[in-house]
């Protein structure tokens, strides 16, 4: 789905709005449905989007792609869905280690809400596309 604007002489910039353009009605439709799962949902376009971001804001991608990567790989090795945990309590089965894995993974996407303010701020101001994470 990624465009390859770049390859054929425009402007990484281009191909990197190009990108965002083509991912916003996917993103869009996910973030609407309730749930905690849909940033997961989203993780393969926010991969396409910071393998096409320009390097202004690649760090800032790359803060917000590999919490979330950490937090999908957490919740993958204790087989727990994003939306099980209720009132911040995990799932019967839920080792206390799984639960700490989950847990540090949890406060880094946390950690990265700058980041994704950041990121969607330069996608208005370059590429004046509203995404919604």
């Amino acid at each position: 789905m990624l465009p390859l604007a770049a390859a054929c002489g425009g402007s990484s910039t281009d191909a990197y709005c190009d990108a965002v353009k083509g991912h916003q009605k996917q993103l869009t439709d996910l973030f609407s449905q309730p749930g905690d799962g849909a940033v997961l949902e989203a993780l393969p376009a926010l991969r396409d989007l910071r393998d096409a971001a320009p390097d202004d804001i690649r760090a800032d991608w790359n803060q917000l792609v590999g919490a979330l990567g950490d937090l999908q790989s957490a919740l993958d090795a204790a087989g727990v869905k994003p939306d099980a945990y209720r009132d911040g309590k995990p799932p019967a089965g839920v080792t206390a280690a799984q639960r700490a894995r989950i847990t540090a993974a949890a406060n880094e996407v946390d950690d990265a809400q700058q980041a994704a303010a950041d990121v969607l701020q330069e996608v208005r101001d370059v590429c004046h596309t509203p995404l919604t994470l």
